[in-house]
């Protein structure tokens, strides 16, 4: 992602107050004969979300671990992605929420006067958020003993050394981690100027609010700015290059949401067109011109002109500058391949490269920053000696809009295609949020969740939700891929009543033909 990952997804970090994690002793005594030779155990190139979970972990392992941070602790998810949006989406929610009197009503609510917001304050609450998200980062390792270098790092000549970018300094290391994540993905024939047209980098500032904004893709970071900007009263066009909007959403899942967060908003859409150039305009005077050309054909349909021009289009890997050539490494599109161990391949499907691990947005195996934690820790599972595999169909993905979506594992059409190969039949489970007590009370029925399981295995292979607080419903359903849990299992556990969890109980026990209420 996906930024939505970057920007979609991120673990909180809003309080460090933990003592120093004192390793055990078996474990100081290997740290320090490796330690013979190198000056650090673990050296950690990028500091966002995956590093800083890495380096936590290394900590916990005896680790002697130093990490760079090139300027940017907390990376794209603190700084410019995860939080800050999360603060947007929190202020634009609930100006939303004021202004449907509809909704108000039918809770006995009614507001007198008109719903206004303080753009600055809100684009204040974004960014303090997130200095404070970063300084407790930065505090948490400095508690712990990890050494913070400030420049950035590239993988020196010889491999096991990391030379400070910019700095006459080479540190050495047994292990080095590669975790720098992601930027922007720009396409060509689209100039951005900061102002008029942007990345989701600077639509965070939230420096103006235009009257008429066009997103140049449907994904997780389009949506999520379609919320912002359509509860703030902007109009929004969607220009997608795929044949539907939402292409990476569940295809039933996506015509639920359009339903719920397109169609009753200001926003319209084009699909299966490029835009193919995009030129800047300037506030008040001159419009931004958008060219879109046939996805297919490549022929000139349409020219729009709006005020702004969002490029939410994807991520690429931040990996160009790390030297990675005169380690032999060839990437792919920049992104580092890996094996299921991180252990960074000289090439896809190459041998591994001794000592080198790759995380997170650059290595381009799942772009969610809960994930590179994740990875980060697995990483550190292996360099200490203790085999580990990241499971990623169990890991979860959120998209924080009103409401939210959320899913983990398959999608429908890819557990067709696995039941067919496989050979086995796929069960489908559906639960409703307008049958749930809990999103009726907040007259906020609107939803469903989809469960779908191996019908010999009796496993889960996938959950979608779109519905209120699917982001932390979703939670439940990853654990039990993780664990293995089968759909039976959990159409017999006790789920709290009246809560909005129910609505997946009445998927599971839909799924085995049991009924919930």
């Amino acid at each position: 992602m996906m930024l939505a990952v970057g920007l979609a997804l991120c673990a909180p970090l809003l309080a460090y107050h933990g003592p120093a994690v004192r390793a055990p002793a078996s474990r100081v005594g290997r740290s320090r004969l490796a330690m013979a030779d190198f000056d650090y155990d673990l050296a950690i190139i990028g500091c966002g979300v995956g590093g800083h979970g890495a380096a936590l972990h290394a900590v916990s392992k005896g680790l002697k671990t130093c990490i760079f941070t090139g300027g940017d602790a907390g990376g794209t998810c603190v700084n410019r992605g995860c939080v800050p949006s999360k603060a947007l989406l929190a202020a634009s929610g609930r100006v939303r929420e004021m202004r449907d009197d509809e909704h108000l009503k039918a809770l006995g609510i009614s507001v007198n006067g008109v719903v206004e917001y303080d753009r600055a304050k809100v684009a204040a609450h974004a960014n303090d958020l997130a200095s404070r998200v970063k300084g407790n980062l930065v505090n948490s390792l400095k508690a712990l003993g990890v050494d913070i270098i400030e420049e950035k790092g590239a993988i020196a000549p010889g491999g096991q050394k990391v030379q400070c970018v910019g700095a006459d300094r080479v540190v050495s290391a047994k292990d080095i981690i590669i975790a720098t994540g992601s930027i922007p993905f720009v396409p060509p024939g689209i100039t951005i100027d900061g102002k008029t047209v942007f990345t989701s980098d600077e639509a965070l500032k939230l420096e103006w609010v235009p009257d008429w904004v066009a997103i140049v893709g449907s994904g997780y970071i389009g949506l999520e700015f379609s919320d912002v900007y359509t509860a703030l009263g902007s109009e929004v066009t969607f220009i997608e290059a795929m044949d539907r909007i939402m292409p990476t959403f569940d295809t039933q899942i996506a015509q639920v949401a359009q339903r719920v967060l397109v169609r009753p908003r200001a926003i319209d859409y084009r699909t299966g067109v490029f835009a193919a150039e995009v030129t800047p305009g300037v506030p008040g005077e001159k419009p931004v011109r958008i060219k879109m050309i046939d996805a297919g054909t490549k022929e000139h349909v349409e020219t729009l002109e709006v005020d702004a021009c969002m490029v939410a289009t994807g991520r690429v890997p931040f990996t160009n500058s790390l030297g990675l050539d005169a380690c032999g490494v060839e990437t792919e599109r920049g992104f580092v391949q890996v094996n299921e161990r991180m252990q960074v391949l000289d090439k896809k499907g190459g041998k591994v490269v001794p000592h080198l691990y790759c995380i997170g947005d650059a290595n381009g195996v799942m772009m969610l920053a809960h994930a590179a934690s994740a990875q980060g820790i697995s990483a550190v599972e292996n360099i200490a000696g203790s085999k580990h595999v990241v499971n990623h169909e169990a890991i979860p993905a959120a998209c924080f809009t009103h409401p939210e979506i959320a899913f983990v594992g398959l999608d429908e059409a890819a557990a067709k295609a696995r039941a067919e190969q496989q050979g086995f039949e796929l069960g489908i489970g559906m639960g409703n949020f307008r049958a749930n007590s809990k999103a009726l009370a907040e007259a906020s029925g609107d939803g469903v969740a989809k469960v779908m399981f191996n019908k010999k295995s009796r496993k889960v292979l996938g959950v979608h939700i779109v519905g209120l607080h699917a982001a932390d419903l979703i939670q439940e359903c990853a654990n039990a891929i993780e664990v293995g849990t089968t759909i039976d299992e959990l159409a017999m556990i006790t789920h709290t009543h009246p809560t909005l969890s129910e609505v997946l109980d009445e998927a599971f026990k839909a799924a085995v033909g049991r009924t919930a209420h």
